[in-house]
């Protein structure tokens, strides 16, 4: 990224862990190899076609009381953004992860490249209706104090910058409340690291293996492969950690707010960066303040965001491989990634099908299962979910279920 450059981690289709348990969740457990498997995709904040599905697959009933027994229920993310439902969305599914080990099940919800998304800051794809539902009587007076608080900032740091970075302009305070509506700093909050849904959504795994079925949000790029499936989720908590720590020490040098975005608080700690190897070699060069080692090593750190599996298009919340490879060469990988990890397959979500309906893909050894859950946003979309049971594997729908081969699935009554 050249010195001049805002931070690019968004392209127009892709973005620049269950608790923790004693048995890493990539581990077979005994109890449920040989037990049923149900897999939802991507949810997007529609509650009304997940609470659907799950009681057309016998896990849950209209109240969303726990109904699977000894079922694993794995929903591979995106639970956020898009939809207006998300909080339900996430109750319930925090409420079946609660209740499904009472019976012998499991209810797994996999990190997504919305939730990583949102947690970093990157909150284009929240639909703003969302935000109302956060907000309470008091939600107009924190949103002036906040906007009198980032002012306060901005002009601080402008004596040590020229030109200043975003955060540190002057502020429209007409434009400042509109990307800041009633209920955004609330919601910030929910999701933050202390927040009710940011500390379920920390602990949500990228990847799990249940059986000989492995599932994951994206994919897992053959040529990125780590040599243990649990290094995956260990990176991903470790960004995560990371990413929270950034927040927290710049927030606390005065370099930045709570609510920053992901690009303000990109720009804000490339500034100081910038302004630290500066006074380094010079030190009567500008600077807001001295920058410790510490400090300037994790923000460096901050600034390599590109490469991070929570952002990068080829890590495994991102991946689309698997959806898009036109070809066994492309696909000549599966084979010995699934040797690696003991399994028979992949179940991934993040790219929609084409035609809506759950697919498999490569004799089997793929099954894509976004079919766009969310129809108010996308046209064709329905609920669904892919059982398997022992060797059988099949797609439900709200109306049907269909046995999956590769060449001729089969309806049935």
């Amino acid at each position: 990224m050249g010195t001049g450059a805002r931070v690019r981690l968004i392209g127009t289709s892709a973005l620049i862990v269950s608790a923790l348990v004693a048995v890493p969740l990539t581990q077979d457990s005994a109890q449920h190899e040989a037990t049923r498997l149900v897999a939802v995709g991507d949810v997007h904040g529609d509650y009304d076609a997940l609470l659907g599905i799950l009681e057309r697959a016998s896990l849950a009933d209209r109240s969303g009381r726990w109904t699977g027994g000894a079922t694993s229920l794995v929903q591979v993310g995106d639970v956020l953004d898009r939809g207006v439902k998300v909080i339900e969305v996430l109750d319930l599914l925090m409420s079946l992860e609660a209740q499904a080990p009472s019976e012998g099940g499991r209810a797994i919800t996999l990190m997504g490249n919305h939730e990583a998304m949102n947690l970093v800051g990157e909150l284009r794809s929240v639909a703003q209706e969302l935000y109302g539902k956060f907000a309470d009587d008091q939600s107009e007076a924190r949103r002036l104090a906040a906007f009198d608080a980032h002012q306060k900032l901005a002009a601080r740091q402008r004596k040590a910058f020229s030109p200043p970075p975003s955060p540190y302009q002057e502020l429209d305070r007409d434009a400042w409340m509109a990307a800041h509506p009633r209920g955004y700093l609330e919601y910030r909050e929910a999701i933050g690291p202390a927040g009710r849904y940011g500390k379920w959504l920390r602990e949500r795994p990228a990847v799990v293996k249940v059986g000989d079925t492995m599932l994951v949000h994206g994919g897992i790029a053959p040529e990125m492969a780590p040599k243990e499936l649990e290094d995956i989720n260990r990176q991903v908590r470790r960004e995560v950690e990371t990413f929270d720590r950034v927040v927290e020490i710049m927030v606390a040098r005065g370099w930045a707010l709570p609510f920053f975005t992901l690009q303000e608080l990109f720009d804000a700690a490339r500034a100081h960066v910038l302004a630290a190897r500066a006074a380094a070699q010079d030190p009567m060069a500008p600077s807001s303040a001295p920058v410790s080692p510490s400090d300037l090593a994790l923000m460096e750190e901050l600034l390599r965001i590109g490469s991070w599996y929570l952002v990068n298009p080829n890590g495994p919340l991102w991946f689309r491989g698997y959806a898009n490879w036109t070809s066994n060469d492309e696909a000549a990988g599966l084979p010995g990634l699934l040797q690696r990890y003991g399994a028979s397959r992949v179940v991934v979500g993040h790219t929609m099908v084409q035609t809506l309906r759950i697919t498999a893909r490569f004799s089997g050894q793929i099954f894509l299962i976004d079919t766009g859950i969310l129809s108010s946003y996308y046209t064709g979309g329905r609920g669904s979910a892919l059982e398997i049971r022992g060797s059988e594997v099949r797609a439900v729908y709200e109306d049907s279920t269909v046995i999956l081969t590769e060449t001729s699935p089969t309806a049935l009554q």
